[in-house]
């Protein structure tokens, strides 16, 4: 078998390649790789280092061992790196330490590992405290090394050298751990290498090199952890990625007062105000920032300390923004006065400074609008949407924190992730709080509504991945002591125990006893801006799916261009209508059917009239009654006993009808169309209250466009004698009112018989709606409410890539419906096309729909921004103009 590497280098010397290409070469050395490359072209100051491909990590994880030649590469990296620092790797004068981080192609911040202060034993740290005569600095470094490594590469829990670190504090009156005397961190050292010892059954490495192959083996496994896989579920991230490794000289930002370490942005990721943004610790490494284990101070307060590494810090973010074009997310550490670079990349921001961002860069000529819009990623939409805490709501204040998320949210209180995990995924509405998380908690994070930590920053673990997934979040609320063993807050003398409802408002870091009234807030200028945009771009139109005038109009007010599914059996479920509709499912005779048609049609009459209006001068797309008849009826003896009395019927005769009525499989049973043949007496009914309401509503002057749409057609002939009846009563209405309206009759194509005769249909239908819900379930043989117990599982291992409720499955369902619209419009050149189910609103089924031209699809009224937006991407990707890929919070 050949070698796949055999061609190609597997080690990469930042720098290595063209400052303009290496950007591209972001699959080979991982964001993180690539940006370090990049900066060190750019000529700013970056520790030296290499990279180790992306590539490798796949054929280590499948194999367990590296690939032939990757030892000898690695080998003349040292040596590369030991001549351009001057140290040596393992040397006890002047040792070369180095740090191992993860970064794969596309950024999954906190979701794999790192290890810093790599090559420290019993030897190298001797020659590190001669460094600047500062042992205690060398000796906190290795207590760092040993505790990260043995976390890392063994698996062991950091807690159990919190334990000995917080007794060493304790014993001493230490605050912070370089507080403490040189002898307690040499104690440390050993009893930290006991532990490991003991768990691992032989003696901490001391040969450097055993610890740097390690090292990059356990990065490699990273990619492999519960929550590296549970974040690329969530952001669509696909697992043949694999992530580099990149090795990169230490620098130190905790040698004293002189230094430090943070992260910064190049703009307000939250607000997206064009200000440098972020925090940084004094006499630090960059682990204490994001772990939250210390609170660290505004980016503003180092120009008062350090001003010189401050200004220069302000330079080079200036210069990364405008090379790449985009916000950047940049790690720095500064010792003894110098700054370095250790980290540069588009940085995550929230909603609303992604639209900010993204207009105001176009107003600085960097962008055009174009690229304005393919870079917001649809779901930033949907924090946009997100609720805010009443103004006029009674509030009662527990703590204040730091606005580390934007949104509001109210639910219990719940102390680990599993158990967020557990709720979250009832539907149960619960908010995580810990001390402080940590990657390990990221699937809680994705079932919480939102998230409280008592310690940390705007950079810490839980701000970061919060603002990602646009959850709100309150970071460092210092006024609560959080007892997670014994699942209480306490706050001023107060307690709040698990199961309590607490509310969150992450866009002023205030936290508040009880569950406090929510609004959904408006859009601002630059949301209205940017899809507009979008609007001017996207040839196809985004209707809303809405059986109310209020849902009419609330898609209205997002921007929906008409309705693209009305169900008129929801007019029907509550009240005189449930009582009527009764009434005709029991009748006896068509006589009796009749009558009870005659009381609910006044009300379907009322209902389309109140559409008609929301949606003037929109096409407004009703589907004929669907469900089976016996979901109208009681489920119980005691309500059909009462039904009984209500309708004077015998109690035997309404036994009699829910017996008759019963099916086995109900989905493909007496329903849709079948219904219409079987009691044409339904259909006209329907379709006189459409076209009458139609006419009221245009006879007032107002502009009408009716579609009436047949359901569960699976042949030709089904169809042509439902919309003969339609067009009769059609013909009656506009005799009666002596006024005709325009309109449309087509069909819901949802089952695979429909898409395989789509053509004998289009001669018939003048438009085609796809029903995607039933589609899939009829094409994969799966029950939408029973699979939920094993697709998670097919998901899980790989036996399909995505819920096909969800997300479209385009190589099934997705090729019936091209076979469809090709098929109907070789019949039918002018056949109308859209799609009507749930993925209306999944921007990876729109990019589908883009490439199949449809001309529309409809979706649920909060998802039509989404769509909207989709849409406008799949039209440049399609056309090439813009990568919709760089997307990006």
């Amino acid at each position: 078998m050949s070698d796949p590497f055999a061609q190609q280098p597997l080690v990469y010397f930042f720098g290595q390649g063209r400052a303009d290409g290496t950007s591209a070469m972001k699959d080979i050395l991982g964001g993180k790789g690539a940006g370090l490359a990049e900066m060190t072209n750019l000529g700013i100051s970056v520790p030296p280092g290499f990279t180790i491909s992306a590539p490798v990590c796949q054929t280590y994880l499948e194999t367990r061992s590296f690939p032939p030649g990757l030892r000898a590469q690695v080998e003349r990296a040292l040596q590369r790196l030991e001549a351009a620092t001057g140290k040596e790797f393992g040397g006890d004068k002047n040792p070369l330490l180095m740090s191992v981080r993860s970064g794969a192609a596309v950024s999954m911040p906190g979701m794999m590992e790192t290890i810093l202060n790599l090559g420290l034993n019993d030897r190298t740290v001797e020659g590190l405290a001669l460094r600047g005569n500062n042992p205690a600095f060398a000796w906190d470094c290795y207590r760092r090394f040993v505790q990260m490594f043995a976390a890392v590469v063994f698996g062991m829990p950091k807690s159990s050298f919190e334990v000995l670190l917080d007794e060493a504090k304790h014993a001493h009156g230490a605050a912070r751990e370089i507080d403490l005397p040189l002898a307690a961190l040499k104690t440390l050292v050993t009893r930290f290498k006991m532990l490991v010892a003991d768990h691992v059954g032989e003696p901490f490495p001391e040969e450097p090199m055993e610890q740097l192959w390690g090292a990059i083996a356990a990065v490699f496994k990273s990619w492999n952890t519960r929550r590296a896989i549970d974040y690329r579920r969530l952001h669509d991230i696909p697992d043949s990625m694999g992530t580099a490794v990149s090795v990169v000289t230490m620098v130190f930002g905790n040698l004293g007062e002189q230094s430090g370490t943070g992260v910064v942005f190049s703009r307000n990721p939250s607000t997206g105000e064009r200000q440098l943004y972020g925090e940084f610790l004094s006499n630090a490494q960059g682990e204490d920032v994001v772990s939250g284990a210390r609170n660290p101070e505004p980016i503003s307060a180092l120009h008062t300390r350090l001003e010189g590494p401050y200004l220069e810090l302000q330079r080079m973010a200036s210069t990364l923004e405008r090379h790449f074009r985009d916000v950047q997310d940049m790690e720095f550490t500064i010792e003894d006065g110098r700054l370095y670079m250790l980290q540069t990349r588009r940085a995550q921001r929230s909603g609303q400074a992604a639209f900010r961002i993204a207009c105001e860069m176009v107003e600085e000529g960097s962008i055009s609008e174009e690229e304005a819009v393919a870079r917001i990623p649809p779901y930033a939409l949907d924090q946009l949407l997100h609720p805010m805490i009443d103004p006029s709501a009674t509030l009662d204040l527990l703590a204040t924190g730091l606005p580390a998320s934007p949104g509001a949210a109210s639910g219990t209180v719940v102390f680990s992730a599993d158990r967020a995990a557990e709720l979250g995924g009832r539907g149960e509405a619960v908010i995580l709080v810990r001390q402080e998380t940590s990657p390990e908690d990221f699937h809680g994070m994705v079932a919480s509504r939102a998230i409280l930590t008592a310690r940390g920053g705007m950079t810490s673990h839980a701000a970061v991945v919060a603002r990602g997934m646009g959850k709100p979040c309150v970071a460092g609320a210092q006024d609560l002591d959080v007892d997670e063993s014994l699942g209480v807050i306490r706050a001023h003398g107060r307690e709040i125990t698990a199961g309590e409802w607490i509310t969150l408002d992450g866009s002023t870091g205030t936290v508040y006893g009880g569950q406090a009234k929510l609004l959904v807030p408006q859009m601002g200028e630059h949301y209205q801006r940017l899809m507009s945009w979008a609007d001017r771009i996207r040839p196809m139109k985004i209707r809303v799916n809405a059986d109310t005038p209020a849902d009419a109009h609330r898609g209205r007010d997002f921007g929906a261009e008409g309705i693209g599914l009305c169900r008129t059996e929801h007019m029907f479920f509550e009240g005189d209508r449930l009582t009527a509709m009764r009434e005709m499912i029991v009748a006896e005779s068509k006589a009796e059917r009749e009558v009870a048609l005659a009381k609910l049609l006044p009300m379907q009459r009322r209902d389309f009239e109140g559409i008609f209006r929301a949606m003037e001068g929109f096409p407004v797309t009703i589907r004929l009654l669907d469900p089976p008849l016996h979901e109208f009826l009681p489920k119980d003896e005691a309500e059909l006993v009462l039904l009984a009395g209500e309708l004077g019927k015998p109690i035997e005769h309404l036994r009699r009808v829910v017996d008759a009525l019963h099916e086995v499989n109900p989905m493909l049973g007496l329903r849709g169309c079948r219904l219409g043949i079987i009691y044409p007496e339904i259909t006209a009914m329907q379709a006189r209250a459409i076209f009458e309401a139609a006419c009221t509503v245009a006879a007032r002057k107002g502009r009408v466009m009716p579609e009436v749409m047949i359901p569960l057609v699976a042949s030709v002939v089904e169809f042509r004698r439902q919309a003969l009846l339609v067009r009769q009563v059609a013909e009656e209405v506009f005799q009666e009112r002596q006024l005709t309206v325009p309109y449309l009759i087509g069909t819901m194509i949802e089952l695979p018989r429909a898409a395989l005769t789509a053509d004998e249909i289009a001669r018939e239908a003048q438009f085609f709606s796809f029903g995607t819900n039933d589609l899939t379930q009829t094409t994969w043989g799966l029950s939408r409410d029973d699979a939920g117990h094993f697709l998670p599982l097919y998901i899980e291992s790989g036996i399909i890539e995505a819920d096909p409720f969800q997300t479209l499955d385009q190589q099934g369902v997705g090729k019936l419906i091209q076979m469809a619209c090709d098929l109907g419009r070789k019949t039918r050149a002018d056949l109308k096309l859209g799609l009507c189910g749930e993925h209306g609103g999944d921007p990876a089924s729109i990019a589908f729909c883009e490439t199949v031209r449809m001309n529309y699809v409809s979706c649920s009224p909060y998802r039509v921004p989404i769509a909207r937006l989709s849409a406008a991407q799949a039209a440049l990707s399609a056309r090439g103009t813009v990568d919709r890929t760089k997307a990006t919070l």
